[in-house]
């Protein structure tokens, strides 16, 4: 039996001129204004462009070499090229396709869109995986780094972040939040971090009226710098690559924030094809093929 892996995630702008166009997918085809625009493509420029899309297709070519003879892997995307019909042809002679979308944590409402694409591409059996966010191999592969960081530059506070949700969404959902907290427990725990040199926050709130989900990190730095604290290493527990709200809302305005407070920020590498990480989502590749097996 041959079984295809799709590694699926949103995706990017391909170029400046795409912009535009990759936003108005984003907002369900809603237009975006030029101030919006503006914004997004001053942001892209500040970092050279995301790279989330080369660094998912390596991360796909990487788990295939991990997992070796009997699967195909590749990854597409959801709002660009290549999207997860394009990539899902790709696979047209697996036996069977499992989809692994690139959150640890699992929302229907946030991810249903990604199940419903790969099965409406793929006429062959399929199995989306639902949260793995407290896989050992995966709390390990980021515990591992966490610690190696937080060792490194002298024992700084942490704080562990999830991108912010509208609190709508939260109340509709609590039990995906609850995954993101406790994936940021479970990493400190086995970085055997004392619960005093860490904190939880959210980052990357959207910039609408409706109230969104707090403490921002931003926040947290007078009152961190006040406290003593000299550095501060921000660890994110629902990214799997370097992208926008990484490369410039961490990166970029959340280390403007704490230096205006007079704190030196440092952040975890992302897993990006770290050999820990693929291992991980190998063994949950393994874990979910085996359902869509004769004898699963």
């Amino acid at each position: 039996m041959t079984t295809g892996v799709l590694l699926m995630t949103y995706g990017a702008p391909r170029d400046d001129a795409d912009l535009p166009g990759y936003l108005a997918r984003v907002r369900g085809g809603r237009a975006p204004d030029d101030a919006l625009v503006a914004e997004m493509r001053r942001r892209y420029a500040r970092i050279g462009g995301s790279p989330l899309i080369r660094i998912t297709e390596a991360q796909a070519a990487a788990l295939e070499a991990e997992l070796g003879a009997g699967y195909r892997a590749r990854a597409g995307m959801r709002y660009s090229e290549p999207t997860i019909a394009d990539r899902a042809t790709e696979l047209a002679g697996a036996d069977a396709v499992v989809g692994i979308v690139m959150s640890p944590q699992w929302s229907p409402t946030l991810m249903r869109g990604y199940a419903d694409a790969l099965r409406a591409a793929v006429p062959r059996p399929t199995h989306v995986a639902g949260a793995w966010h407290l896989e050992p191999a995966f709390v390990g592969a980021l515990a591992a780094a966490v610690r190696g960081a937080w060792s490194r530059l002298g024992r700084p506070h942490v704080l562990f972040t999830a991108h912010s949700l509208p609190k709508r969404v939260f109340e509709a959902e609590p039990e995906y939040v609850a995954q993101l907290r406790a994936t940021g427990a479970a990493i400190a725990n086995a970085a055997g971090l004392r619960s005093d040199e860490w904190t939880w926050a959210y980052q990357s709130a959207g910039h609408t009226q409706e109230e969104w989900l707090r403490p921002d990190l931003k926040e947290l730095f007078p009152a961190l710098a006040a406290s003593g604290h000299r550095d501060v290493l921000v660890a994110p527990v629902q990214f799997l690559a370097d992208h926008l709200e990484v490369l410039y809302d961490l990166d970029v305005a959340a280390a403007e924030e704490a230096d205006a407070a007079g704190i030196r920020y440092h952040r975890v590498p992302m897993p990006n094809c770290d050999p820990a990480f693929i291992a991980a989502l190998a063994a949950i590749v393994r874990r979910e093929a085996a359902e869509l097996s004769p004898a699963g």
